[in-house]
């Protein structure tokens, strides 16, 4: 089960005004714990949440409970950002309301945080031979009990004072995908991805697909294969994409049928970008919660 209490099934019909369907918390790399984060999108004013932690949804039953707590007019959305990989180039595969107990799902996504530590580790032993004092010990402290990553070795990296910020830190000269001390980790093919979120009854949506400095972007054929593959949507508002790249997106998805999303993708202080800086449309959100057989949003009210 999700939840249990008085929380209820949400009704999708129900019109929703400022949705974020993009966020993280501690049980990833952000820096709000789940509970944290609930009461910050209550605070924000968002009528919608969508907590999609890396490869886990490790935080869901805290924010459940905080939101049971709460009581605040927000509905809370389930969900997961995939790690994954096509012809080399990594991409990021959002999964709304699937079941979380799927076997098959759940594996892979094992698989993918079983990796994340010796990658880490991985990492942090290339910084050390660039000549960056890093240590893993600092690391394992500051990803805690999440599940650890790149924004944690750039968090201690703005602590030695090597970048001035964790954003500094995704250049090639550090940690993007084509850096000095990038170390790939096991990865999801998104055709997979796809297939493996809709067996257990969920939705997917290409998290920030333009997004450059990130590392090289995937085609967009490839994008319309997956759209025809079942793929759900695109995030194309994003602080990551610029008007022009939002535009074409926007223009990708009319061509290939596929959903538009927008989200804040909020990491806490981790990050600038603020929650509900980036929302979805009603309607699109609508469609999704309909799409969806593997679990519904829950609301306290």
């Amino acid at each position: 089960m999700l939840a249990s209490g008085p929380i209820a099934p949400c009704n999708p019909a129900e019109p929703a005004v400022r949705i974020d369907l993009h966020t993280h918390s501690t049980a990833s790399d952000g820096t709000d714990s789940p509970a944290g984060l609930v009461r910050a999108a209550a605070g924000a004013g968002l009528d919608v949440v969508a907590l999609t932690d890396h490869d886990t949804v490790g935080g869901y039953a805290e924010a459940a409970a905080e939101l049971r707590a709460l009581g605040a007019p927000l509905t809370l959305v389930t969900g997961a950002e995939l790690s994954c990989r096509i012809d080399g180039i990594s991409m990021h595969m959002l999964a709304y309301l699937f079941d979380p107990t799927e076997p098959e799902l759940d594996r892979e996504r094992e698989l993918v945080r079983d990796d994340r530590v010796p990658r880490a580790r991985a990492m942090v032993g290339k910084l050390q031979g660039l000549g960056v004092p890093v240590t893993w010990e600092r690391v394992a402290e500051i990803a805690g009990d999440g599940s650890v990553g790149r924004p944690h070795i750039a968090t201690a990296m703005v602590e030695l004072g090597v970048v001035p910020t964790v954003s500094d830190a995704f250049t090639d000269d550090w940690l993007t995908n084509a850096g000095r001390a990038y170390v790939p980790k096991h990865e999801l093919n998104p055709f997979d991805a796809v297939r493996l979120v809709k067996g257990a009854g969920g939705v997917t949506v290409f998290a920030h697909p333009g997004a450059h400095a990130r590392g090289e972007t995937v085609p967009e054929p490839v994008i319309a294969e997956l759209a025809a593959a079942g793929l759900d949507g695109i995030e194309v508002d994003h602080i990551d994409h610029d008007a022009p790249t939002r535009a074409r997106l926007r223009a990708l998805a009319g061509e290939t049928g596929l959903l538009v999303t927008g989200s804040s993708d909020y990491h806490g202080s981790r990050k600038t970008v603020r929650l509900g800086e980036f929302v979805t449309d009603p309607e699109v959100y609508r469609e999704i919660a309909r799409r969806a057989t593997g679990a519904v949003p829950i609301s306290a009210v």
